[in-house]
């Protein structure tokens, strides 16, 4: 009996515990509920593994070139599979067929970052392809490069497995008039950088970027052209001395644009000095932009 009225004693003493907090407005809070953590799922790297094929001209290989995160450099050593088995056949087969270009694209992710001088890294990476094959032989003329935005693409640790994918086409029909457009384009509206010669690099603007870009693409439709470099200062100083470092600005440009690729036979330097002003020499704002290199086709 001891032990039943201990228990009656129990619940009477709880029910009313929980009848006067409530009606005293106290809120006997529970025990939340404990909720399992879920590690989140890593995604596999991604990876595209070389392909290109043309009617009966076939090559593949599970290698590719492979780049670093925000790199348009590709890692080195080349897969054997792509420098001793692919490229001989590929640099026959294009010799053979003169009415064919390749088309080289190149993926970018949008995290990423693009230090080069071209408007994404999907394009520098083809045209870092591109010269490799042309270093092996294969004429600039008859490769095409291109770009593609792949968000999707997941590197392995830090490196991309192969963001690069090939075809072949049939030379357009109005190839020529597409060349002589783009010299009147360019010609009509050329690359201009603004820089200090104490500086180690520059931040090209987008529009600035995509002017590069149509500089190398006509330097490879038409092999035996030439970018110049043309290095002008404003009106401080020494005719000799702005003349000098006209010249200096030159080479800078010069050294820049073959970082990102255009061959350095294919570069002519000059400078102008004081001549030749866009603006007034007698404000800061007009020296400015006085102080300038122009690169253009010729």
């Amino acid at each position: 009996m001891n032990l039943l009225g201990i228990i009656v004693t129990i619940l009477v003493g709880t029910y009313f515990y929980i009848t006067c907090c409530s009606s005293c407005g106290v809120t006997v809070q529970e025990e939340p509920t404990k909720m399992e953590t879920v590690a989140p799922v890593e995604k596999a790297p991604t990876s595209y593994p070389f392909a290109l094929s043309d009617g009966d001209f076939s090559y593949s290989a599970n290698d590719n070139f492979n780049f670093n995160v925000s790199s348009s450099d590709y890692l080195e050593p080349l897969s054997q599979k792509v420098s001793d088995g692919i490229i001989p056949g590929l640099k026959n087969y294009m010799t053979e067929n003169a009415n064919k270009v390749i088309n080289i694209t190149g993926y970018y992710n949008s995290e990423e970052t693009n230090n080069s001088a071209f408007p994404n890294l999907g394009l520098a990476r083809a045209n870092a392809v591109k010269n490799y094959f042309v270093s092996q032989e294969i004429p600039s003329s008859q490769i095409n490069t291109m770009s593609e935005l792949k968000d999707d693409m997941v590197p392995k640790g830090d490196v991309y497995l192969g963001p690069i994918t090939y075809g072949i086409d049939e030379v357009a029909a109005n190839a020529e008039d597409e060349i002589k457009a783009l010299y009147e384009k360019i010609e009509g509206d050329p690359l201009v950088l603004y820089f200090d010669t104490a500086e180690a690099s520059i931040n090209p603007s987008k529009e600035q970027r995509q002017k590069f870009a149509d500089i190398v693409r006509y330097l490879d439709k038409v092999p035996k052209a030439k970018c110049e470099a043309v290095g002008y200062t404003d009106s401080e100083g020494k005719r000799s001395t702005n003349r000098k470092l006209g010249q200096e600005r030159a080479e800078f440009a010069k050294a820049y644009l073959v970082k990102n690729g255009i061959a350095e036979d294919r570069i002519k330097t000059d400078s102008k000095g004081q001549r030749d002003p866009i603006a007034s020499n007698d404000t800061e704002e007009g020296r400015a932009k006085n102080r300038r290199t122009v690169i253009s086709i010729k």
